[in-house]
């Protein structure tokens, strides 16, 4: 009998979280580790490259151990979406808190950090005042001076899908063909590639998001250092709709096992510790008003951002995608 009693007991398991992430352990695991101090809610994670998470998720279907996928680029989020691989996450008192643009319509993915792509010119040989709108760039005198990363690079294709959302596809595909005449090489490496190409000459001007910059500046390798010191941030089209801007963001898996503690995970994201680390340590900016900056944050200045709805980004991407290839920005 006492056997039987033992089988029939309920088994108490431990609260956790399988969290899927598509950013470097270093990123996020600091705060994890908090979380699990304050709830006693363990958290599982597998790190990934984002589209291979999002193909992992898809194939293991109604079986997926998966209760988040954390990424970056809301491009991503939209396809996790799009492929019926999440749902909706309950509103709480905290995510009511996070403004409607930083949010899936449906609630199926919020953000968790904003990241601006703004323009990185030379200290010494590109003034400020010269470049008012990232529609300059197609200018002539910018023939052979702009680095950037590859089309099949996640970010650029928001920043275009962006455009595509706010000028059209007739313009946007007009400044893409002009951006891609006054390239200084072939696309290559990634962020700090451009930043570095900069510095050392080969360009003038890069396109970027501003947490690279602002990792080289705060590294504890003084040539990192100084090649970043040689780069300032100009922040574009502040007369008019604003700066480009994109989120890490998180999405709660359609099959999640652990959702109540899953939701419990996402309010600790979005917390004003959480929120204040990201701005402290990773230098991306909150996506909660009133959360103070790094210093190093601070130094790149204020600025105006585009107000397209997020999910547009992930919509147009295909479009994106097209057009860039037909103006051979490889």
């Amino acid at each position: 009998m006492c056997v039987i009693v033992s089988l029939l007991s309920p088994v108490v398991m431990a609260e956790q979280v399988n969290l899927y992430s598509a950013r470097k352990e270093a990123l996020i695991k600091p705060l994890l580790d908090t979380f699990t101090k304050q709830t006693g809610i363990s958290v599982n994670l597998v790190t990934g490259k984002a589209d291979n998470l999002i193909t992992r998720l898809k194939s293991e279907g109604k079986y997926s151990p998966a209760d988040l996928l954390l990424t970056t680029d809301v491009g991503r989020l939209y396809r996790a979406k799009q492929q019926g691989l999440t749902q909706e996450i309950s509103e709480t008192e905290v995510i009511s808190k996070l403004p409607n643009n930083y949010r899936d319509e449906q609630g199926h993915w919020l953000g968790l950090s904003l990241r601006a792509r703004p323009l990185m010119v030379s200290v010494d040989r590109v003034a400020a005042q010269s470049i008012a709108t990232i529609e300059d760039l197609t200018k002539p005198e910018w023939k052979g001076r702009i680095c950037i990363r590859s089309s099949n690079n996640i970010y650029n294709q928001s920043m275009v899908a962006s455009l595509i959302a706010q000028l059209g596809e007739s313009a946007t595909e007009e400044w893409v063909n002009g951006l891609v005449k006054n390239f200084a090489r072939p696309p290559q490496g990634g962020d700090r590639d451009q930043i570095k190409g900069v510095a050392s000459g080969l360009c003038d001007v890069a396109i970027a998001n501003t947490y690279y910059l602002a990792g080289m500046l705060s590294s504890e390798d003084e040539t990192t250092k100084q090649q970043a010191q040689k780069v300032k941030v100009v922040w574009p089209n502040q007369e008019g709709r604003g700066a480009h801007i994109n989120i890490s963001g998180v999405a709660l898996a359609k099959n999640a096992p652990n959702k109540a503690a899953a939701l419990k995970l996402i309010d600790f994201l979005l917390s004003n510790e959480s929120q204040l680390w990201y701005a402290k340590t990773n230098h991306e900016y909150p996506v909660l008003a009133g959360i103070p900056y790094s210093d190093i944050l601070q130094s790149f200045g204020a600025f105006e951002t585009e107000q397209v709805p997020l999910g547009k980004l992930g919509e147009l991407n295909s479009a994106a995608v097209q057009m860039m290839d037909r103006a051979g920005w490889k």
